[in-house]
């Protein structure tokens, strides 16, 4: 069972980064709007405090989020920004302190929980470091809304490698969420990290294949980019089409972004 403190100090290290960020802004500057439809600076934080509230209660109080869970199943296509909506309109100075008070919550029960753990979700059961792997892809994708809002640019950095590892151990789950039954091979993926060190998944001999940069491939699992503006390459028609429907997060695929050249 992997130990989930390396992932969890990740977590914070990304946590406070995005931090820095919002604690420099004005008030006014949580109303810019996102690259999410409907979705302000403010929103964005909302919904990290809901999706750190519902992991807490994962972890603590299942039958609490038992109860989230069928809330989602009754309201698919709005629960996201129903969760989000509820913070959304408090004071800036106050999200920002219900975030920070949340987060930590988290990042204690998550260092606390039992050894070998697993923990009810809206997709499978994860483990502690699943959960918090799954929280870090969370703050890194909405960090860079939030960033591409701003006009600014996040530091790249090797704490990525959550979220392409997730990226790849989620792709059962992405054919599921399309009612597509996976293949039973692994593929082989291959992707270079921003230092320049290359991180493998799957067998080495398999025919089918995945490589490129490691930020495109967690720009496309987080449905930040789309696959035409994006340095990957896949070998073979199975590996082809899971790259059309990979997503690393639960619930429902969104729609993603349109091709920056449709848009020129």
């Amino acid at each position: 069972m992997a130990d989930p403190t390396p992932v969890i100090d990740d977590l914070r290290a990304e946590t406070e980064e995005l931090d820095l960020l919002m604690a420099e802004l004005e008030p006014e500057q949580w109303a810019l709007p996102t690259p999410a439809p409907g979705w302000n600076l403010a929103h964005q934080i909302a919904h990290l405090v809901w999706t750190d509230r519902s992991a807490l209660l994962a972890v603590t109080d299942a039958g609490a989020f038992q109860a989230l869970v069928e809330k989602a199943i009754a309201a698919p296509g709005s629960f996201v920004d129903e969760g989000a909506e509820e913070s959304a309109a408090l004071a800036p100075a106050v999200l920002l302190s219900t975030w920070r008070e949340g987060r930590a919550a988290l990042e204690r029960a998550l260092r606390a929980a039992p050894h070998g753990a697993r923990f009810p979700w809206y997709g499978p059961p994860m483990s502690a470091a699943s959960m918090a792997t799954a929280r870090l892809m969370e703050t890194w994708a909405h960090g860079l809304d939030i960033a591409e809002a701003l006009g600014v640019v996040r530091p790249l950095t090797d704490r990525i490698k959550h979220v392409a590892r997730l990226g790849v151990r989620t792709r059962d789950f992405a054919y599921g969420v399309h009612g597509l039954t996976p293949p039973a091979e692994e593929f082989r993926v291959e992707l270079t990290g921003p230092s320049g060190e290359v991180w493998a998944y799957g067998p080495a001999d398999a025919p089918q294949r995945v490589t490129g940069p490691a930020i495109d491939f967690c720009l496309l699992v987080t449905q930040r980019a789309h696959r035409a503006d994006l340095a990957l390459t896949a070998e073979g028609p199975d590996a082809d089409r899971w790259l059309g429907i990979a997503q690393a997060f639960a619930g429902p695929s969104g729609e993603g972004r349109e091709p920056k050249a449709a848009a020129r």
